[in-house]
């Protein structure tokens, strides 16, 4: 029973669902009185209201079921959603005695104890002890003699993002959740935290690929179209506005000129590397942003860092491009004026752009995320079709000051 109740823990959504359609309330209350009550309420939440309801009436362990059913009650993207009611805890005024013969009743519905955790008279957390100190302290002494006061602790209604960050930050085990007044309610483990980086990483990689809601490989035909299609479409749009402009351009300054023809065989360069710039500044700065500990400078320092980068990107690429271009200046298509000023304009755009496209991949990320917004959206096809729009404008701007058309 108790190995049943691991594997049907451990399987993913989908099938789990699909799998418990085979028993009865009754047989399902069997499983969630051995396994922890985290994984106790995502089985229950993932049940209709009927069965659910039958299943709770029909486990036995009075405690469970009400553990169950405070669980319930939480968001799944919080940290009460995340918990499991099962912990090890003991009164600060107890003796060690006292707490070892409560620590051996609750081990029992416990997998794995990390720490104990010590309350007050009223449930309200004060601190933490370890087993290495209650069982090196003598049996007449206090909890209080030994306890550490120091534990770091979350709100119930802190997002399940914000406990992974801090439990990466500390490099915690376990973490114990609290409610507004302070009270012991539960505890977090480093396994469920696992699943909601893996799970935002996943989601966060969909985004940056241009899907817009969670979708899984088994989805519908028509779920997997109309997650792809939304920025599918926004490309389309931009790639047409980007003619249109490069029509304008023609229509207006480049009609019938030479110096046009040659300018149009790097646009693909031109547009190639705005993308690839974006796309890394936005992907530095996101990463940053999903873990602020490991990147606390200020947003003038990051943008004095990327324009720094970008300088000297640019000035590198750009040297690169004029002095390739000098290999071929006696191809018979271009003469030699010709060739000097489309060398200049595309070397000049390329370092502008290039100091530009680092400037937007790194605002963007930072501004959409002051609004609240998932930062993951500034890479991918937004950054690109964005970078490649203002990459055309740059490109020509240059060619009608230094061209002289």
């Amino acid at each position: 029973m108790e190995t049943a109740s691991k594997i049907i823990s451990e399987l993913d959504e989908d099938t789990r669902q699909i799998f418990l359609t085979n028993f009865e309330p009754n047989e399902i209350a069997k499983y969630l009185q051995i396994i922890d009550s985290d994984d106790g309420a995502d089985i229950l939440s993932e049940l209709s209201p009927e069965v659910r309801n039958e299943t709770i009436l029909s486990i036995s362990d009075k405690e469970k079921s009400k553990n169950l059913k405070d669980l319930l009650q939480y968001d799944d993207d919080v940290a009460g959603g995340l918990m499991a009611k099962e912990l090890v805890k003991c009164n600060i005024n107890w003796k060690i005695n006292q707490c070892i013969d409560l620590i051996k009743k609750q081990a029992e519905k416990v997998s794995r104890i990390y720490s104990v955790y010590v309350t007050d008279n009223k449930g309200e957390l004060l601190g933490k002890v370890s087993l290495k100190d209650i069982i090196v302290a003598s049996d007449n002494s206090k909890i209080k003699d030994i306890y550490d006061d120091y534990v770091i602790s979350v709100d119930s209604k802190m997002n399940q993002e914000e406990v992974a960050i801090i439990m990466q930050k500390y490099d915690l085990d376990v973490l114990p959740v609290i409610n507004k007044r302070g009270k012991l309610l539960g505890r977090i483990t480093i396994d469920d935290v696992v699943d909601v980086i893996t799970e935002t990483a996943e989601e966060e990689r969909q985004i940056m690929s241009g899907i817009t809601s969670d979708v899984e490989e088994d989805d519908s035909i028509w779920k997997l179209s109309n997650a792809r299609l939304p920025w599918l479409v926004i490309g389309i749009f931009g790639g047409l506005f980007g003619a249109f402009f490069l029509g304008s351009f023609e229509n207006n300054y480049f009609e019938g000129n030479e110096l046009f023809i040659s300018l149009s065989f790097f646009i693909p360069l031109i547009m190639a590397t705005a993308g690839n710039v974006g796309i890394q500044s936005s992907s530095i700065v996101i990463q940053s942003l999903s873990n602020p500990s490991a990147f606390e400078n200020t947003v003038l320092n990051r943008l004095f860092k990327v324009l720094s980068v970008s300088i000297l990107n640019g000035i590198v690429l750009a040297l690169i491009v004029y002095f390739s271009l000098s290999i071929f200046d006696d191809l018979n298509f271009l003469n030699l004026d010709i060739y000097s000023k489309t060398a200049q304009i595309v070397s000049i755009s390329l370092f502008s752009i290039v100091l530009v496209s680092s400037i937007l991949g790194t605002i963007t990320p930072i501004v959409l995320d002051r609004l609240k917004f998932n930062p993951a959206l500034a890479s991918g096809p937004f950054i690109t079709t964005t970078n490649d729009l203002i990459a055309l404008a740059i490109y020509f701007l240059v060619a009608i000051l230094i061209g002289g058309i």
